[in-house]
C-alpha cells in the first residue's frame, strides 16, 4: 500500500491523506479547506491530487473546515462513497458545511463584484461550492461510536478514539490485512490537550506501524491553567474596567468559543467576572452550542459534576447570542465596555472582521487572540506584530492592545503531542508529521529523534511513499 499527501503537508489547514491499497481501494483521510493566503497554494481548494469520483470511501478525523471544508466539492466532483466520522462530527458538520458554503457564495459575489468596478462584462466568480452542494453531501456521512472497530472493506478495520481537540474529535487506526501480513496505520488528526474545560482528555491510540502525526505547535509549549485563568482575568480587567474599552476575541465557533463561555460562566458563578456585558456574536457558534448540548457522551467527568449545581454550562447573567446582523452593527456603534467573542479564530472571514475594523484603531480595546493563525491571514498578521493591517480595502492601524495566549490552544503543544504519541516508539515504523508549518516540524523531527523517534519524514505536498 502507499500514501500520498494531498494536504496539510508542510502547512497547517487543507488536511487530506489518500492512502492506496495493494488491490486499487483508496481511503482519503479527511478533505479540509485550505485557509492561509500564500500565493502558492493559490489553486489548492479548487484542484484535486486525485480523482474524487475514484475514491472509495473517506475517514473524517473531525468538523473543523480544514478538515473537512472540502468535502461539498468532493461530492460535486464525483464522490458518491461513504464519509465515516462520530456521531457528533457528523452533528457538528452539518451545520459547520452550510456556514462554510455560505461563505464560499458571499466570496465570490463579493469579488465579482470587484471585478465589475473595472469591467462591466466581467464573468460571474463561481463559488468553490454553494448550499446546495453542502446539501447533497450530507447523505454520505455515516456516523460511529468511540471505541468500536467497524469494517470499511474486508480487510481494513478502523477505530476511533477520542483525540480530546473538539467535540466528535477522533484519532484514526486503520488495521489493514495484506499479503498475508496485517499493518496498522495511524493518523493523529489533531491531538487535543489534557486536563482542559468541557472535553475528555485525549484517549492513546493503539500501536501502529506507520504513524501521521500533527505538528502544530512542534516547537512550542503552552501556559499552564492556573496561570492561564489568572492572565484572562488581567486582561479582561485591564481592558474592559481600567481603559473603558471592548475586548474582541476572534474564536473559532466550535470549541474555543464554548470553552470561553464555559470559563466565564464558572467566574460568573464564583463572583468573580466584572459586570460587564458578554456577547458571543457567531450564527454559527450559537448553533453549535446547541450540538454541544446533545452530545453530553464528549463531555468530562468535571462538567458532568458542574451541570449538577448549573444545568447551563454555556449560559449565564449577562451573555447574549447574538443572532442578527442588524444586532451585530450595533455592537460596532457602542461605546460600552464590554467582551465580545466572534468568528473566526484566524479572522480571514465572518463578524469578527467588521469589529476589528471598528475597534483596531481604539487604543482603549484590546484583541485577544486565542489560537493559532496561519501567517498569511489576517490573524497571523496581528500575531506577527504588524503596525498595520489590510481590512475591506483600507489599511487599519494597529492601535488596540493585541494579547495573544496560546493556552486556549485545542492543540496539544510539543510536550503534549510527544506525551500522545509515546507509546508509538517501539513500534512505528515511519512516523510522518503533517499539519504543521515547516520550521515547526523540523524543531519536532529533531526533538523526536533525540528521544528514540526514528525514520521521521515530512512530506511535501504530493509526495507519495510506499509502506511496507
Amino acid at each position: 500500500m502507499k500514501i500520498k499527501f494531498c494536504g496539510a503537508a508542510r502547512e497547517v489547514t487543507g488536511s487530506a491523506h489518500l492512502l492506496t491499497l495493494d488491490d486499487g481501494f483508496t481511503i482519503l483521510l479527511d478533505c479540509g479547506l485550505y485557509q492561509g493566503g500564500d500565493e502558492d497554494m493559490a489553486d489548492f481548494n479548487r484542484k484535486w491530487l486525485f480523482n474524487p469520483a475514484y475514491i472509495d470511501c473517506m475517514i473524517l478525523s473531525h468538523a473543523h473546515i480544514d478538515h473537512t471544508g472540502r468535502i461539498p466539492k468532493l461530492v460535486k466532483d464525483g464522490f458518491r462513497k461513504n464519509i465515516h466520522c462520530t456521531h457528533a462530527t457528523r452533528s457538528l458538520a452539518t451545520i459547520m458545511l452550510l456556514d462554510s458554503a455560505k461563505i464560499q457564495e458571499g466570496d465570490a459575489a463579493y469579488q465579482t463584484k470587484i471585478a465589475r468596478k473595472s469591467d462591466p462584462q466581467a464573468r460571474e466568480t463561481e463559488p468553490l461550492y454553494d448550499t446546495d452542494d453542502a446539501y447533497n453531501c450530507f447523505e454520505y456521512f455515516v456516523g460511529h461510536s468511540y471505541d468500536s472497530w467497524f469494517n470499511v472493506h474486508p480487510d481494513v478495520e478502523v477505530l476511533f478514539t477520542d483525540a480530546g481537540h473538539i467535540l466528535g474529535s477522533a484519532c484514526v487506526t486503520l488495521r489493514i490485512k495484506e499479503n498475508g501480513k496485517t499493518y496498522v496505520l495511524g493518523f493523529t488528526a489533531d491531538i487535543g490537550r489534557p486536563a482542559r474545560p468541557i472535553l475528555r482528555d485525549p484517549q492513546p491510540m493503539p500501536e501502529a506501524d506507520f504513524l501521521l502525526c500533527e505538528s502544530t505547535y512542534g516547537d512550542r509549549l503552552h501556559e499552564s491553567a492556573p496561570a492561564e485563568l489568572d492572565h484572562f482575568l488581567k486582561v479582561i480587567h485591564h481592558t474592559c474596567l481600567e481603559k473603558k474599552g471592548k475586548l474582541i476575541i476572534p474564536a473559532f465557533s466550535v470549541g474555543r468559543t464554548q470553552e470561553l463561555v464555559y470559563m466565564l460562566d464558572q467566574l460568573e458563578n464564583a463572583g468573580k467576572l466584572p459586570d460587564i456585558p458578554v456577547y458571543v456574536d457567531s450564527p454559527l457558534a450559537v448553533n453549535a452550542t446547541g450540538v454541544f448540548g446533545n452530545h453530553p457522551e464528549c463531555f468530562d467527568k468535571e462538567l458532568h459534576e458542574y451541570m449538577l449545581v448549573d444545568p447551563n454550562p454555556f449560559g449565564f447573567n449577562g451573555l447574549t447570542y447574538i443572532h442578527s446582523v442588524e444586532a451585530s452593527k450595533q455592537l460596532n456603534k457602542s461605546h460600552q465596555p464590554c467582551i465580545i467573542i466572534s468568528a473566526s479564530g484566524m479572522m480571514n472571514a465572518g463578524r469578527i472582521q467588521h469589529h476589528l475594523f471598528n475597534g483596531i484603531e481604539n487604543r482603549r480595546n484590546t484583541i485577544l487572540i486565542v489560537g493559532y493563525c496561519s501567517p498569511e491571514t489576517l490573524g497571523g498578521r496581528l500575531r506577527a506584530g504588524n503596525k498595520s493591517v489590510h481590512i475591506f480595502g483600507q489599511f487599519k492601524q494597529v492601535l488596540a492592545e493585541i494579547e495573544i495566549m496560546d493556552s486556549f490552544s485545542a492543540h496539544g503543544d510539543r510536550d503534549e503531542m510527544y506525551h500522545f504519541i509515546s507509546n508509538q516508539k517501539g513500534s512505528v515504523k515511519q512516523l510522518f508529521l503533517v499539519h504543521g508549518v515547516y520550521d515547526s516540524q523540523v524543531n519536532f523531527q529533531f526533538f523526536l529523534k533525540d528521544r528514540g523517534f526514528n525514520n521521521i519524514e515530512i512530506p511535501r505536498l504530493g509526495e507519495e511513499f510506499q509502506l511496507t
